[in-house]
């Protein structure tokens, strides 16, 4: 920050630039970075400081003095609370361009040479930016007799009930509500989080959109479920949609929602759900995309990025279920992909025997960085590596392998444009980044995907 004086609870007027990562506006005050929720580049606000960091500032909006002919009312009734969705205050067509916006600070900050040469296309959208979301994990907490289930407000350990969200699709909304309701009636404990007593922490629901089958998860401190008989009853009578009810059992004092162990308490382990020709099948634990629809345009971006001829062996780190490596072998002499979740690993095996002419796609239990490193000392060397990792990016022992085996096409699809960024500096050295193409996968928040298309500098 620079060496003006500023204090908490000072009010000043406040122009926004530009969005930031959380989705918040950002100004400038006196070269002070400030940040501001629910504010849009463009408008002229006046804010009060609520809290100052080393490196910036934070405030909210006490006035709007010139606002946006992109705002809108927020249609959630919790929005403002919330904090699960960041844009709702904004047209969809202006979150598209805020979006590929973010992408574009994030390399000039971390690689400005690929800023100034890349094509950053437009944000590819959806035609309904609603109940897109096939799953849903809502913590569980009781006051009183009550039984309630939804999200924590933003930034505090207060639950919001929720019954219906808007960006959840409405099976996942249904039962959970119907799930916390029949353990009320069964008066079945609930895990506190103060003095970490109960037994039932959270709620996961996943809906398969395209197959109509549900998955209900229910997630425990301890393996005893009290009432067992009666509460799956009570669940499968919710809706016909669910074939499978599961436990899984957390231990831990953590925020993490699952726990190792995962028990089936009726029905199937996994419930089946299709994407495009494939169908897949998804146990409690394993990763799956959260929008499906527009997951068939991410894949398909994906197709392009590796342009296959049908000669090339592709590699699928960081695979989940195996559905970017399926979605790639009708274009490939053989596929190898692989996961650190063993559960996710089981489900891409299963998908690949179920689907037919995929005898040449194998998954493989482990971490991307081992499997590269120890594939490429026996000899094999990928044409072409798709990777989709966590938030956090891509291992360094990874990318140095990735350096040294020098695959032809490197596909990077990325939820995360900062670590894309640094990633995208390192593999520069021998890649050129052709273009990066961001898609929503996430309308109403501040996230955004994005496929980069890297080839081999000659």
């Amino acid at each position: 920050m620079s060496d003006v004086k500023m204090e908490v609870g000072q009010k000043f007027p406040l122009t926004i630039k530009r969005l930031g990562i959380n989705g918040e506006g950002v100004g400038f005050y006196k070269r002070n970075v400030v940040f501001v929720k629910n504010a849009i580049p463009g408008e002229e606000v006046t804010v009060k400081l609520t809290k100052l960091q080393k490196n910036f500032a934070e405030a909210e909006i006490l006035t709007i003095r010139k606002e946006s002919e992109f705002r809108q009312e927020a249609p959630c009734p919790v929005y403002s609370e919330c904090g699960g969705c960041q844009l709702q205050h904004m047209t969809y067509d202006h979150q598209l361009l805020h979006k590929r916006d973010l992408v574009v600070q994030a390399l000039e900050k971390y690689a400005k040479e690929i800023a100034a040469k890349t094509e950053i296309r437009s944000t590819i959208g959806m035609e309904n930016p609603w109940n897109y979301r096939n799953k849903s994990q809502f913590q569980v907490r009781k006051e009183g007799k009550r039984v309630y289930a939804g999200l924590f407000a933003e930034n505090t350990n207060e639950l919001l009930n929720i019954n219906d969200c808007l960006v959840q699709h409405p099976l996942t909304s249904k039962i959970t509500v119907g799930v916390r309701k029949a353990l009320q009636k069964l008066n079945i404990t609930i895990y506190d989080g103060k003095n970490l007593n109960g037994l039932v922490r959270t709620i996961v629901v996943r809906t398969g959109v395209k197959s109509g089958e549900t998955q209900v998860c229910l997630v425990t401190t301890r393996n005893e479920l009290p009432h067992k008989a009666e509460l799956i009853e009570r669940i499968k009578k919710i809706d016909p949609s669910i074939v499978s009810i599961t436990q899984n059992v957390n231990r831990d004092k953590s925020s993490l929602i699952f726990g190792e162990d995962t028990f089936v308490l009726d029905g199937e382990m996994a419930i089946r759900e299709k994407l495009g020709e494939f169908a897949f099948d998804l146990s409690t634990r394993a990763f799956f995309q959260l929008n499906p629809e527009q997951t068939v345009h991410l894949y398909n971006e994906i197709k392009k990025a590796a342009a296959l001829t049908g000669k090339e062996n592709v590699v699928d780190a960081y695979c989940g279920v195996g559905t970017i490596g399926m979605w790639l072998a009708d274009g490939a002499r053989e596929v190898r992909g692989m996961d650190n979740v063993d559960e996710a690993i089981a489900d891409a095996k299963y998908n690949a025997r179920s689907n037919a002419n995929l005898q040449h796609v194998r998954f493989f239990p482990g971490s991307a960085d081992k499997w590269l490193f120890r594939w490429s000392k026996e000899g094999y060397r990928p044409d072409v590596i798709s990777v989709d990792p966590p938030r956090t990016g891509l291992e360094p022992g990874f990318i140095k392998t990735v350096l040294n085996i020098k695959p032809k096409t490197f596909v990077y699809t990325s939820c995360n444009p900062s670590t894309l960024a640094r990633d995208l500096q390192e593999l520069s050295k021998i890649y050129d980044v052709e273009y990066i193409q961001p898609i929503d996968m996430f309308p109403q928040t501040a996230q955004v995907e994005a496929v980069c298309r890297l080839v081999l500098r000659k």
